[in-house]
C-alpha cells in the first residue's frame, strides 16, 4: 500500500510539473498602447498625435448652395457683368458645392503655444469659367504659424471686425467695410493685456484684397489708347482706358510696401468694442501704360480708420447680438468698397426717354485717379454696416442687415473723371462721378440637429449714381449696341441665397 501510494503521489507531482512548464511557455497578453489620447487643454475636439506632445484637431464643413440673380460665385448681386447689363448670357441660379478641411496643431512650449492653423476649399460653382466648370477649384483660405504673439501667413486682417463682412448674412457681399474672411498674408504681432484687452500691430500683403480686384486700382483719365477705341463702361467702371474688346488698362504699379495696420480690441462677456487703422501706399505705373520714359506720378499715402461694437446678452432673448462697424478711408478705397467683393460696378435698366437705348448706373471705387503729367487725386469712401440677429428657440435664428456705403472722388479728382468721361461718351450730361450703395436683407436659419444648418436669404441693393441726362453714341461693352444712347439713371436689383451646411 505504501508502494502504491509513493507511485500514486510521485505521479501526480510529475503532471503537476509538467503542466507548471508548459503554462510557463504561453504567450503572456501584452498591455493595452493607447494610440490615440484625448487632449483638453485646448478645448474638445483635440487629440494628441502619437509618440508627441502635440495636439491637433480635424474640422471642416459641407455646403451646397444656390443663388438667384447673382453676377458672381458667392450670390454676388447683379451689379457687373452679364448679371448687371441684364442679357440673355446671364445665369439666373448659381448652384455651388463646397468642401472645407481644416488643421489644427497646438504645441506648448517655454515661449507659450505654438500654433499652426490650415484651411482648404473644394468648390464646385456652375455658371463660373470653363476650368471652373471641368474640374472644380481648390481654395487656400487660412495657412498660418502662430509663435509667441506672432502671426505668420494667410490669417484674417488685424483690421477686420470679427465677422468680416457678414455682421447677420451669410454671404461676403454687404460691403461697406472691410472683409478678408478667406485671409490675407501678413505679419503681425499681437500683445494680450489681460481682461480680453488686446491689442496688435500688422504689416499685410496689399495685393489680394487691398488693390482693385482685376482692374486699375488708380489710373489715368486721358490714357494712352483712342477714347474711340474704349469701351466706355470699363472706362465708366474705373477699369481705365481698354480695347475695342474692352479689356482694361491697368495703371497700378507694383507693390513696394506692404500696409500697416494697428488694432485695440476689448473682448468681454458683455460683447466686443474694436477700433483699428491702416496705412496703404498708392503707386501708379506710368502715364503711358507701355512706355516707362513717360515717367509717372508720385507715390501717395491713403489711409482707413474703422470702430466694431458687438452687443450681447441682450434683453430680447438668449444668444441675441447687435454687431455694427463703421469704416472711413481716403485713398484706401477697399477698405469700404470691396475685400471679397467686386469694387466696380455697372448696372442696366429701361428708360422712358424717346432715342435713348437704356439706363444705365455706374460706379468706381479706386483709389485715385490723375491726369498724363498730373498727380493723384485721392478718392474718399465712408460706410457701416450691422445686423440683428435674434434666436426665436435653439431651432430658429433670424437676422436683419444693412448697409450704406459712400464714395466721394473731391472736387478735383470728380473734375478730372468728369472731364474724362466727356471725351468718351460725349453726350448732353452733368454731375459728377461719386456714388452710394444701399443694402438691406434678412436671413433665416433652422437647425434642426446639432452642427446642421438651413439658411435661406434675400438682399436688396441700389446703386445711386450722380449724374443725370444722356450720353451720345456710346460702346457699352458686353451685348449692348456699339452707337446707342443712353440715360444716366439710379438702379437697383435683388438677390438670394439657399444654403445647407453640416459642420464637423
Amino acid at each position: 500500500m505504501n508502494f502504491v501510494k509513493g507511485l500514486m503521489l510521485g505521479t501526480a507531482a510529475t503532471m503537476l510539473a509538467t503542466a507548471g512548464a508548459q503554462a510557463a511557455d504561453l504567450p503572456l497578453k501584452a498591455k493595452a498602447v493607447e494610440y490615440v489620447k484625448v487632449c483638453s487643454l485646448y478645448g474638445a475636439g483635440f487629440y494628441y498625435i502619437p509618440g508627441t506632445d502635440t495636439c491637433i484637431k480635424l474640422g471642416g464643413y459641407t455646403r451646397a448652395e444656390v443663388a438667384f440673380n447673382a453676377s458672381g460665385m458667392t450670390a454676388t448681386p447683379a451689379w457687373n457683368g452679364n448679371a448687371g447689363q441684364g442679357n440673355r448670357l446671364k445665369n439666373d441660379y448659381i448652384f455651388r458645392s463646397r468642401q472645407s478641411v481644416n488643421l489644427d496643431t497646438r504645441t506648448a512650449t517655454e515661449y507659450g503655444v505654438v500654433r499652426t492653423y490650415f484651411d482648404a476649399v473644394f468648390s464646385w460653382t456652375s455658371g463660373g469659367t470653363a476650368s471652373t466648370v471641368a474640374g472644380g477649384e481648390l481654395g487656400v483660405f487660412f495657412a498660418f504659424v502662430q509663435f509667441a504673439g506672432f502671426t505668420f501667413g494667410k490669417a484674417v486682417s488685424q483690421f477686420s471686425a470679427p465677422w468680416n463682412g457678414t455682421p447677420g448674412n451669410i454671404t461676403s457681399n454687404l460691403i461697406g467695410g472691410d472683409d478678408t474672411s478667406t485671409g490675407i498674408n501678413q505679419i503681425s504681432y499681437t500683445a494680450q493685456f489681460g481682461n480680453g484687452v488686446s491689442a496688435a500691430i500688422s504689416l499685410e500683403d496689399q495685393s489680394a484684397y487691398r488693390r482693385a480686384d482685376g482692374v486699375s486700382n488708380v489710373f489715368n483719365v486721358n490714357g494712352d489708347v483712342a477714347p474711340a477705341e474704349n469701351s466706355s463702361v470699363s472706362w465708366l467702371a474705373g477699369m481705365g482706358p481698354g480695347t475695342s474688346k474692352g479689356v482694361p488698362t491697368s495703371y497700378t504699379a507694383g507693390t513696394q510696401i506692404p500696409d500697416i495696420v494697428g488694432q485695440v480690441r476689448v473682448d468681454q462677456a458683455w460683447g466686443l468694442f474694436q477700433v483699428a487703422a491702416a496705412a496703404h501706399q498708392i503707386r501708379a505705373s506710368y502715364y503711358t501704360s507701355t512706355d516707362e520714359s513717360t515717367g509717372h506720378p508720385g507715390d501717395k499715402y491713403g489711409y482707413a480708420v474703422m470702430a466694431a461694437l458687438s452687443l450681447k446678452n441682450l434683453p430680447t432673448g438668449a444668444g441675441d447680438s447687435i454687431n455694427f462697424d463703421a469704416t472711413y478711408a481716403d485713398g484706401a478705397i477697399r477698405y469700404v468698397i470691396g475685400g471679397t467683393s467686386k469694387n466696380n460696378f455697372a448696372m442696366f435698366g429701361n428708360t422712358g426717354l424717346t432715342g435713348v437705348y437704356q439706363s444705365l448706373a455706374i460706379g468706381s471705387a479706386v483709389d485715385g485717379v490723375f491726369e498724363t503729367g498730373g498727380s493723384i487725386q485721392t478718392t474718399k469712401a465712408w460706410g457701416i454696416r450691422g445686423a440683428f440677429n435674434h434666436n426665436w428657440n435653439p431651432n430658429w435664428t433670424t437676422s436683419v442687415f444693412g448697409s450704406y456705403s459712400s464714395v466721394d472722388f473731391g472736387s478735383a479728382g470728380g473734375a478730372l473723371y468728369t472731364r474724362g468721361l466727356s471725351d468718351v461718351v460725349k453726350g448732353s450730361f452733368t454731375g459728377n462721378p461719386n456714388f452710394d450703395i444701399i443694402q438691406i436683407g434678412t436671413r433665416t436659419a433652422w437647425t434642426p440637429v446639432k452642427n446642421l444648418t438651413f439658411t435661406g436669404e434675400v438682399m436688396w441693393t441700389k446703386l445711386d449714381q450722380n449724374y443725370s441726362g444722356t450720353t451720345g453714341a456710346t460702346n457699352a461693352g458686353g451685348t449692348k449696341p456699339n452707337t446707342r444712347a443712353y440715360e444716366f439713371k439710379d438702379q437697383d436689383t435683388w438677390s438670394g441665397v439657399i444654403r445647407a451646411q453640416r459642420n464637423f
